[in-house]
């Protein structure tokens, strides 16, 4: 997925259009939401805003702008054109301004963003807060070289128009989103969780949002090409067949006793079971860093809800990569924030699968969403044992039910936690719930942790199922074997013997191949 990376290399410097911006509203709204009913009510401002709209036409791509000015013979020289090579090193050449990305600027520290400021002479720096931060120096930016670009993923209102969240602030709302117009989305079959890219332009007066000028790219492709996709529920799943393989380091002995006992495929619907402390969120570190260095192409998402902050923190610098987030609500949000942030979670990894991208989610944890959904879902007036709703699991069903392995191309994999032993009885209601709907199942054991036991897997309770389609002949009739006589031992003895064994081997077809198996 090499436009994956490097999405950043346009054909060109950008051109205005003659006359009017096509694209930047329609008259169902603006960055302020929609005008007011009744032309009675309207100042003389307003009314001459709404005849300014009803002018406006339908917004272009960046493909078709070039094409309607090459007919009109005005297609920028070659000299004013940024070739890739200048685009990578930051050169503009004569005529050429400096390119503004307002994702560049959300990925600055905050002592980075106040020196900026300093720069463009932003008053009272040091007392904003960071989205109001990287508003004014956009503002200050785009009054020198009068081209911006955004990015971000696509969040639709029930009012009709949208907004682009940024991952880097876990699509919070904030005052750099970049609203778009009712009538892009039309025009481009926008859904949300599509991840835009184009040029933007600073709010004008009365306004509190950048605004989506021109679409150049949805899911980094032509916009062009992404109105024909199958929508996400009408491709054909099927049973995983490629392997994820987990072992990437001779020394994570935990990633290479998962590739042997329960391994795992593109397109996977996993739980992870285990007891408070008991290493669960240690594993998921591993397992996202064996996806990210053995396939650099799919794409993860560690979603975090209703966590501590300090673990997040950790994860973000545990888990980092160029096709890599990590997304996260604490425990001190409310509870709709926990359901907002998996439903654009879920959306942008359909869009992505939609486009052939291999996906994998890693949820922590699945209980907690389901206490979220218990809040905040209508209430039917039926209640299950602990006080969980009859509708509440609905739409944790429908995430976790998402994974799937897809015949048209690409995957969706959720590797999901769920929480057992807690005290309370909405969480074992909650498991057995999910109990027996994944294809695959790891069992962590407390009895391994109080013995100090890493990792703590009951190996016996643990098991993929179809795992056949996923190993060598060969490698599953040794993996049987072995098997067969760990099961005869306790949880704590067996996974002490097969560590102690791994661990004088590098690789796990070596660990295999020394098994005396006749």
């Amino acid at each position: 997925m090499a436009t994956f990376k490097n999405f950043r290399q346009r054909i060109g410097r950008d051109s205005r259009r003659d006359g009017q911006q096509s694209g930047n509203y329609s008259s169902s709204g603006g960055p302020n939401g929609p005008p007011p009913r009744g032309n009675s009510e309207l100042s003389p401002a307003q009314l001459e805003r709404l005849r300014e709209l009803e002018n406006e036409g339908e917004p272009l791509s960046l493909a078709e702008e070039l094409a309607e000015l090459a007919d009109r013979g005005q297609v920028p020289a070659e000299s004013e054109l940024l070739t890739p090579e200048e685009i990578a090193a930051g050169e503009t050449g004569k005529s050429k301004a400096a390119e503004l990305h307002i994702t560049e600027l959300q990925r600055m520290s905050m002592a980075q963003l106040i020196e900026e400021a300093r720069q463009e002479n932003v008053d009272e720096a040091a007392g904003m807060k960071r989205q109001d931060l990287i508003f004014r120096i956009l503002k200050e930016r785009v009054k020198i070289s009068g081209l911006m670009y955004g990015e971000g993923t696509l969040e639709i209102l029930p009012d009709g128009f949208g907004f682009l969240r940024s991952p880097d602030y876990h699509y919070l709302s904030c005052p750099d989103d970049i609203y778009v117009s009712p009538s892009q989305i039309r025009r481009f079959g926008l859904r949300t969780g599509a991840t835009v890219s184009g040029q933007i332009r600073p709010p004008k007066e009365n306004e509190r949002y950048f605004a989506l000028l021109r679409v150049e790219a949805i899911n980094y492709q032509d916009p062009n090409l992404t109105q024909n996709r199958v929508q996400f529920d009408d491709l054909t799943p099927l049973h995983p067949d490629k392997r994820i393989t987990m072992e990437y380091d001779a020394d994570e002995i935990a990633t290479r006793v998962i590739d042997l006992v329960t391994p795992i495929g593109f397109g996977q619907r996993g739980l992870i079971v285990s007891p408070p402390r008991a290493g669960k969120t240690v594993i998921m570190q591993k397992m996202a860093r064996a996806v990210l260095q053995n396939f650099p192409e799919a794409y993860v998402i560690m979603l975090l809800v209703d966590e501590r902050p300090e673990e997040v923190t950790d994860m973000e610098r545990q888990v980092k990569g160029p096709n890599c987030e990590v997304i996260s609500s604490t425990f001190d949000e409310p509870p709709a924030r926990h359901v907002q942030v998996s439903q654009m979670v879920l959306e942008k990894a359909k869009r992505l699968v939609e486009c052939g991208v291999d996906v994998v989610i890693f949820l922590d944890s699945i209980t907690r969403l389901a206490r979220a959904w218990n809040s905040e879902c209508p209430q039917s007036g039926k209640l299950l044992t602990g006080g969980l709703d009859a509708n509440a699991l609905q739409q944790p069903k429908r995430f976790f039910g998402s994974a799937r392995k897809v015949e048209e191309g690409g995957s969706l994999t959720i590797l999901a936690t769920a929480l057992i032993d807690t005290g309370s009885k909405m969480d074992d209601v909650i498991f057995e719930e999910f109990k027996g709907t994944g294809n695959l199942e790891i069992y962590l054991d407390r009895r391994l942790v109080d013995k100090r036991i890493w990792p703590a897997i009951d190996i016996t309770r643990s098991g993929t199922r179809r795992e056949e389609i996923l190993m060598d002949p060969e490698e599953y009739r040794r993996v049987s074997v072995m098997r067969r006589l760990l099961s005869e031992m306790n949880p704590p003895d067996a996974m002490d013997l097969l560590v102690t064994r791994m661990a004088k081997t590098k690789t796990n077809a070596e660990f295999l191949m020394s098994m005396n198996v006749k």
